[in-house]
């Protein structure tokens, strides 16, 4: 899963603390790799690229972002420092 994130004017040590916050939520449900890329032709663009063990584990995230509190609570702390929405692709994964 791909999170691309752009933050003019932003702090780039402020969306690395919430980018660092989210990894717990992102492995309780269903363990994952977490990266954060910065573009570097344009320092105010991010990927958050997510990388889940399994396919269960991705829906099993999708899933709890849709029903859990906590983390529905979460994303809007994330809503309100960001000034853009965050564009969200999940690809999948073609070479075997």
């Amino acid at each position: 899963m791909h999170v691309r994130i752009k933050t003019p004017g932003m702090d780039a040590g402020q969306l690395m603390a919430l980018a660092k916050a989210a990894i717990p939520f992102y492995e309780a449900f269903g363990g994952a790799r977490i990266r954060l890329l910065r573009n570097v032709d344009d320092p105010s663009q991010f990927m958050q690229v997510v990388e889940y063990e399994t396919d269960a584990g991705l829906e099993l995230n999708r899933q709890k972002i849709a029903s859990d509190p906590m983390m529905r609570t979460y994303l809007e702390s994330w809503r309100m420092v960001l000034r853009a929405a965050p564009e969200i692709d999940v690809y999948e994964d073609m070479t075997g």
